[in-house]
């Protein structure tokens, strides 16, 4: 479901700790030879956090996105729900998201070599048809009565195979729709519309499994599929921007880990998406087992928790979309240490009411910092190199999901799912600020910058 690096964009200049840096198009990311200059697109008619849906392919995009994530959310919510009725076992919880994220640790630079070499939409028509057949057949063997653990399990791994693939040749192809000047805007109303899916999906899994059953939240998916492929095969392929393709040669790979090993400002969003996506980011397993085993609630519960932490995750996401500038170090550290903060707060709430408020603020600060990190990434790298980089990027985020996971699950099978969600948290709290003190020592930040940085006007909330 690309700018070159930007002038003062490298968080390594002077002043980029303290400030935020201006984001403008790159003269080095010209318009690849042999493709037609794009129209220039006038955005006078679209308020400033919308400007990116004046461009019609992103329009097409963007809606597509809305309709098959919506279904997107609701299998999941569903699988964790028939996992749970079939095995009532938050380990086997665990093992389901393990699978279907464990694929990232093989095949995201692989999706993003693919990226670098060929036509990204053409690419995406591929994956996103793999995974509508995927949830299709999981439909079919559910309604059917027949379905068995290993069946989920196996269709599970399959899903993560095309979403591997699929991750980072999207997350590249947003740039080559809007231009480098309106990524930012673009990738915050990427997260936004990933938020509103996730808050209209678990709503309608829950009823959906209520009425008929988790099988028809499974086809209702493979159906939604069909939004995106359209939306992709509608677009005008003149009118995008695509980076010269890159020749296919030994050495791809290492290349990309060299590029950003050298690149402290790449670093550092890779290695706070790593801690928190391994530990913290692992709601879908904890709430479930929330309102199963702590609240003793049903799947329209479960629901509501995904909901309100998705209404969080929109509000952050709406916040982003003014955003016109690369976010600084200071401002992702202060992002992971609110996710963690808010998590744990999250963990101990005594009742589902006050877990369900809690979520917002969680959701919030999660989009926050992923949007971010997204953002930090995307544009400091060179087009060339925008591919594999966010396979190195989706490999941080989504490849510790296979070691997080069971562990969050294992702990909240064996201590309760407090603990699970709380362990998390606390996880994600510290290594956070080992983070933050190695940042303190070695680029001379010190107490009164971060004051003057967190205490700083938002350019949305004010």
């Amino acid at each position: 479901m690309s700018a070159a690096r930007i002038p003062g964009a490298d968080a390594d200049e002077p002043g980029a700790e303290v400030g935020l840096a201006p984001v403008s198009p790159s003269p080095a990311a010209p318009t690849p030879a042999g493709v037609a200059e794009p129209a220039p697109v006038s955005r006078g008619r679209w308020p400033s956090p919308l400007r990116s849906l004046a461009v019609r392919n992103y329009r097409l995009y963007f809606s597509g996105q809305l309709i098959s994530l919506t279904g997107t959310w609701a299998q999941r919510v569903a699988q964790d729900w028939l996992v749970l009725e079939l095995t009532d076992s938050g380990a086997a919880l665990g093992i389901v998201t393990a699978l279907q994220f464990a694929p990232a640790l093989l095949l995201s630079l692989y999706g993003g070599a693919l990226a670098d070499r060929g036509d990204k939409r053409k690419l995406m028509l591929a994956t996103q048809t793999g995974m509508g057949l995927t949830a299709l057949a999981l439909g079919l063997l559910d309604v059917s009565g027949v379905v068995t653990l290993w069946q989920v399990f196996a269709l599970a791994a399959l899903l993560g195979v095309f979403s591997a693939l699929d991750t980072p040749i999207r997350q590249s192809f947003v740039v080559e729709m809007v231009g480098p000047a309106d990524l930012p805007n673009a990738v915050a109303l990427n997260s936004m519309n990933f938020n509103l899916a996730r808050i209209i999906g678990p709503a309608v899994a829950g009823l959906v499994i209520t009425a008929f059953g988790t099988g028809w939240a499974f086809l209702g998916n493979a159906v939604s599929s069909v939004a995106v492929l359209g939306g992709l095969v509608l677009m005008r392929a003149a009118e995008l921007i695509p980076s010269d393709p890159v020749r296919r040669q030994p050495g791809q790979y290492r290349a990309a880990i060299r590029y950003v090993r050298t690149r402290s400002d790449l670093v550092l969003p890779m290695l706070l998406m790593f801690i928190v996506g391994t530990f913290g980011m692992n709601f879908q397993i904890s709430i479930a087992l929330f309102a199963k085993q702590v609240f003793h609630r049903g799947a329209d519960s479960f629901g509501l928790l995904s909901t309100m932490l998705a209404v969080g995750a929109t509000l952050g996401a709406l916040a982003s979309t003014t955003r016109r500038h690369r976010p600084t170090r200071l401002f992702l550290v202060g992002a992971a240490l609110a996710f963690s903060l808010t998590e744990v707060l999250a963990a101990v709430m005594p009742s589902f009411e006050l877990l369900a408020l809690a979520l917002v603020p969680a959701g919030f600060a999660m989009i926050t910092l992923a949007q971010s990190a997204n953002a930090t990434v995307q544009l400091g790298v060179e087009p060339t190199m925008r591919g594999r980089v966010m396979g190195l990027y989706i490999l941080c985020f989504m490849g510790g999901t296979p070691i997080g996971a069971p562990i969050v699950g294992w702990v909240a099978e064996l201590f309760g799912p407090r603990w699970g969600m709380l362990g998390g948290g606390l996880i994600c709290l510290v290594a956070t600020l080992v983070v933050a003190g190695y940042l303190s020592r070695h680029r001379h930040v010190g107490s009164s910058q971060v004051m003057d940085r967190l205490l700083a006007p938002h350019p949305f909330l004010g």
